[in-house]
């Protein structure tokens, strides 16, 4: 009988990772892989490992173990005193296997790094787990899995990475939602029990892969905050439970399908890295870490750094599939005029495709439209100094055409079973080579022969029977070929971008911005659903990465009519685009859009590149924004979605500025005042502006002229 502490689990050494302002501890011990005993705010550089050791010892309940265990180390299995949800579940063919306790056998560490080897010879296993924390204070986890045995072994669940919460971090975050309607963020209070999160759609329209985690009192701006996202772009798994003593384990990983991972003798699994930050700053704390290590260590940019995002005009709600190359030209022309930097022709280009029921997937372009080709539209794009960017969807195609006619055996389906199709699509099988290879030939030529210089990149519809010519799951492996053919084409074209688009939200995570410089975060382009879906998505995401569309009015989706300056302040804040006809616009919204387009270009620097900035929720109105990372630039958001509830609107705080120093506040042009009865102080704001400092800014707060429903104000503070 050993008690904690004692015999095979003594602490034999203490773990460390520090980043700016968090910590990581972790207690090795003589049998088991580490324990994890601690992640929260930056301890004491002189911390004593044997008092965290003697705390850290727990007396043993009733009915308990005789032989004490911790209750969360860096990756759990089955059969080891622990009925928490494992992070392992695999097995042999022979049913043998399926409990696995792993001992350390080499510990690792570096600045910032921690490398744990875990074998278990009796199953046969082996793991490596990296983890890393740096000044961004984000934890990164890299997990391999590795067959040690002689017998092939077939693997239900394993993690990318587990972690600790205390006990009073029970109230969560969860990205529920669904197509137009994604990162609709829903609160979850977990007292006993566990919460699971599955995405088995192979896109996360309703499941993001994330989750945000709090006490009762956290707040956006206070409060601890914890956040955990999975860097993969097929199905997930996300759970939470309350261990036995009240604290919570929290771990992400990919979901797999039946036989989807049987490993060979020899062979290794690499999970799909996690990530992970906390914060003393509340959810905002957590999504400027998170947006921090995008930047650095996930966004590739060609070159080597990114250039000011251009603002694109994207076709499909100018036109949808009514194209003409003439007319497509002059559009081009008017767009120039606008500011736009950089005009994409969406759909409807290629063989067939006049609707969405046939041609997807024959990539050639449609001679009654374009009849030498698509490089007279790409030169006349250039010749105004704009970039040319073309729509694809190579995963799908649809069942009339002719790259199912003559490939039929490509299509990811069972056989012997009807064809289940979406959208009137199937999706073809990207994890053959010949498949990977005729798509990458395709369109690599068309790059260089049209002068592309950026793919929207479309996957519009779910997985649903996704086998292989041999009858296997092949959910994985199709997400894996992507990254490997995206990566591709970039190494081919270095200066080529890649939008990640999928119907909006459905690839908008960390592992397809790994590879790709843009998202699309919904097909919602109606700017007060884009107001809640942006707010949520940049707890993530930066905001230069996802493409925000000032789209026509009333919306295509919803109907609703709003003004141009509301679309426009929304849509600002992110990558600027342009989602109409600009030859259709009337003189003086084309003569205000041509002045949002400008305002967006003076600010995107700070934009692009700041802190985000939000404010605590309230009922009616949302307020968000950036400063510059010395906050001596301040940029504001204030989005009136629905009447106050009191009869006047509560003064604006503004988080982030520096509370002692002064700044000159403006409502920049192009933005005139409304309002009933306007103070000489608001009437102020859009000329000279008001000097306030960053106290009064943040905490005692100040007013503006009424808004409507519907409305908004960008506010600009520069530090004087």
């Amino acid at each position: 009988m050993e008690r904690a502490g004692s015999g095979a689990s003594s602490p034999t050494r203490l773990l460390r990772l520090d980043g700016t302002a968090t910590t990581l501890l972790l207690i090795a011990r003589r049998t088991g892989l580490p324990e994890i005993a601690y992640w929260g705010i930056r301890l004491p550089q002189t911390l004593d490992a044997e008092a965290v050791f003697a705390l850290r010892a727990p007396d043993t309940p009733n009915n308990g173990p005789d032989n004490w265990r911790p209750l969360i180390t860096v990756l759990d299995t089955i059969g080891q005193w622990n009925f928490d949800l494992p992070g392992l579940l695999a097995d042999r063919p022979d049913g043998t296997g399926w409990t696995a306790d792993f001992q350390t056998k080499s510990l690792e560490t570096s600045p910032g790094a921690l490398t744990v080897h875990g074998l278990d010879e009796i199953s046969g296993l082996e793991v490596e787990i990296i983890i890393t924390l740096g000044l961004e204070d984000v934890l990164c986890t890299r997990q391999t899995l590795t067959n040690r045995g002689t017998t092939p072994l077939n693997v239900q669940r394993f993690i990318s990475g587990n972690y600790l919460l205390p006990e009073n971090a029970g109230e969560f975050r969860v990205a529920h939602g669904s197509w137009a309607r994604e990162f609709d963020f829903q609160p979850v209070s977990l007292t006993q029990g566990g919460l699971v999160i599955e995405s088995r759609r192979n896109r996360s329209h309703d499941h993001y892969p994330a989750i945000l985690a709090g006490t009762s009192s956290t707040s956006q701006n206070s409060g601890m905050a914890y956040a955990a996202h999975l860097g993969w772009s097929g199905s997930h798994r996300i759970a939470a439970e309350r261990m036995e003593d009240g604290r919570l384990r929290l771990s992400v990983g990919e979901y797999l399908y039946p036989g989807e991972v049987i490993l060979a003798p020899g062979e290794t699994l690499t999970a799909p890295p996690a990530y992970a930050t906390c914060s003393s700053e509340g959810y905002a704390g957590c999504a400027r870490a998170f947006q921090a290590y995008a930047r650095g260590s996930i966004i590739r940019w060609p070159g080597g750094r990114m250039k000011p995002r251009p603002v694109l005009l994207n076709s499909w709600e100018g036109n949808y599939f009514d194209l003409d190359e003439r007319r497509l030209m002059r559009e081009a022309d008017a767009a120039a005029e606008l500011g736009v930097e950089r005009f994409v022709l969406d759909d409807g280009w290629f063989g067939s495709r006049r609707d969405d029921t046939k041609g997807l997937g024959d990539w050639f372009a449609a001679l009654a439209i374009f009849p030498n080709g698509l490089r007279p539209l790409s030169d006349h794009v250039h010749a105004h100094g704009m970039q040319f960017g073309l729509w694809y969807e190579p995963e799908m195609a649809n069942p009339n055409s002719d790259l199912y006619r003559q490939h039929p055996d490509w299509a990811l389906h069972v056989r012997g079973r009807p064809m289940l199709t979406s959208r009137q699509q199937i999706v073809i099988d990207i994890g053959r080579k010949d498949v990977s290879d005729y798509l990458f030939a395709a369109i690599s030529k068309q790059v260089t022969d049209w002068r592309i210089d950026y793919i929207k990149w479309d996957f519009n519809r779910d997985l649903i029977e996704a086998a292989d010519a041999q009858g296997r799951a092949a959910y994985r492996k199709q997400v894996l070929a992507l990254y490997a053919l995206w990566d591709r084409l970039h190494e081919a074209h270095p200066e080529l971008e890649i939008e990640s688009c999928a119907s909006g939200g459905g690839r908008a995570d960390w592992g397809a911005l790994a590879h790709t410089q843009r998202i699309w975060l919904s097909d919602n382009t109606s700017a007060p659903s884009r107001l809640r879906i942006q707010n949520a998505g940049w707890h993530f995401v930066p905001p230069e990465v996802t493409g925000c569309h000032i789209s026509h009015s009333p919306n295509w989706m919803d109907g609703l009519s709003t003004t141009l300056d509301y679309r426009a302040a929304i849509a600002i804040f992110g990558h600027l685009g342009v989602e109409l006809d600009p030859l259709t616009l009337p003189a003086d919204e084309s003569r205000r859009l041509k002045a949002w387009i400008a305002l967006h270009k003076r600010l995107r620097l700070v934009l692009h590149s700041g802190n985000a900035q939000f404010a605590d929720d309230e009922p009616a109105r949302i307020i968000r924004g950036v400063t510059s990372r010395d906050a001596s630039t301040g940029i504001y958001l204030v989005a009136q979605e629905n009447w106050p509830p009191s009869r006047l609107p509560a003064p604006v705080r503004l988080p982030g500025l520096a509370r002692e120093r002064l700044y000159r506040i403006t409502v920049p042009a192009p933005q005139t005042i409304g309002g009933h009865r306007p103070s000489d102080a608001q009437q102020k704001l859009f000329g000279d502006g008001l000097v306030l400092s960053g106290a009064m800014m943040s905490d005692i707060g100040f007013y503006l002229p009424a808004l409507q429903p519907q409305s908004a104000l960008v506010l600009e503070c520069h530090a004087i």
